[in-house]
């Protein structure tokens, strides 16, 4: 059985999910009006992964007997400006992500949650691989500029990006 505190975390987590994949689903859009398909496709794939990583929270809340509880999802920002200023906002809020997770281990350490704790390292992993993946393309970003062939490159690598559902 979860404690009524790792339930509400965890819902408050789902919301997260959610909130990130409809910021990715505003950057998408943002690439795609400004022409960077491969961008586009980058945040789409994005979508799909903060999907995958609420239902997880969401059926794990469920298979320990707790209640699901949807909150209200707010307005992510519509306009991100330069290429390299769209992946700033993307690791910033990537590593809001990251506390939050933090955050959640602390909290079922405090519990004495083993079975919450072994699922939250999942999320632990997940997180250092997702800032790593938005470091390397931030790098290649700040080498070329925000124009060129460089950014068409880096458009044409982003382009190929396809969705894994996470084990």
């Amino acid at each position: 059985m979860i404690t009524n505190r790792m339930e509400d975390a965890f819902n408050k987590q789902i919301n997260e999910e959610l909130y990130s994949a409809y910021l990715y689903q505003s950057l998408s859009a943002f690439a795609a009006n400004i022409g960077l398909e491969g961008f586009a496709n980058w945040f789409q794939i994005q979508v799909q992964e903060e999907i995958s990583h609420s239902q997880k929270f969401y059926h794990y809340i469920s298979e320990r007997g707790g209640k699901i509880k949807l909150l209200q999802i707010n307005e992510p920002p519509s306009e991100f400006g330069t290429p390299l200023q769209l992946f700033e906002e993307t690791l910033k809020h990537e590593q809001h992500i990251t506390k939050c997770i933090n955050d959640l281990m602390n909290l079922a350490i405090e519990e004495k949650d083993h079975a919450s704790q072994i699922f939250l390292q999942w999320y632990v992993t997940e997180q250092v691989e997702e800032e790593n993946n938005v470091k390397t393309i931030l790098d290649k970003l700040k080498l070329i500029g925000n124009e060129g062939h460089g950014l068409f490159m880096i458009d044409k690598e982003l382009s190929v990006r396809v969705f894994t559902p996470p084990v």
